[in-house]
C-alpha cells in the first residue's frame, strides 16, 4: 500500500576546482513496501532542473537504485564500494556514466526514515566530482 510522505532532500555536487552546488527541495512523495524492499517516489520541479521526471528511490537489503524516467531516463545503482555503468538518456542524446558508491545508509521504517549516498560519478569515462544526497521522508498520513 503507498502511503503520502513528506520529503526533505538536500544534495551537494562537488566538481574538481569548483564551489560545490547545493540544492534543496521539500516536496510530496510516496512511500511503499514492495517485494521486500522500499520505492520512494516523488516528482521532480522546476527547482531540480528537471521537471516533468519522477524520481524513485529503491531501497533495498544492500544497494539503493534511483531510478528517473520522464524527459530524462536513467537508472543508476549503489552498492558500498562498487562501481555501475548506467545510460543517461536525455532528449538529445545519450551518455553513458559510471557511479562509485562511497557511503551508502538508510533506516526505513512505515513511519518514515532516512537515506544518506554519497558517490563519485564519471561521465563518459572522465570525472564529474562527487554527489552527495540526504533524504528525511516523513510519513503524512
Amino acid at each position: 500500500m503507498k502511503h503520502k510522505v513528506m520529503l526533505s532532500i538536500v544534495g551537494k555536487q562537488s566538481y574538481q576546482d569548483q564551489e560545490p552546488d547545493s540544492m534543496e527541495l521539500v516536496t510530496e512523495g510516496t512511500m511503499e513496501f514492495l517485494d521486500g524492499g522500499w520505492n520512494i517516489t516523488y516528482q521532480e520541479s522546476e527547482l531540480t532542473g528537471l521537471q516533468g521526471v519522477t524520481t524513485t528511490f529503491r531501497v533495498e537489503k544492500d544497494r539503493i537504485t534511483l531510478a528517473r524516467t520522464g524527459s530524462l531516463r536513467s537508472t543508476m545503482e549503489f552498492q558500498l564500494g562498487k562501481s555501475h555503468d548506467s545510460l543517461y538518456q536525455l532528449d538529445f542524446g545519450a551518455l553513458m556514466i559510471t557511479v562509485t558508491t562511497r557511503h551508502l545508509f538508510f533506516d526505513i521504517l512505515p513511519e518514515g526514515g532516512c537515506i544518506d549516498l554519497v558517490y563519485d560519478i564519471e561521465i563518459e569515462k572522465t570525472e564529474g566530482g562527487t554527489v552527495d544526497y540526504h533524504l528525511d521522508i516523513r510519513r503524512v498520513e
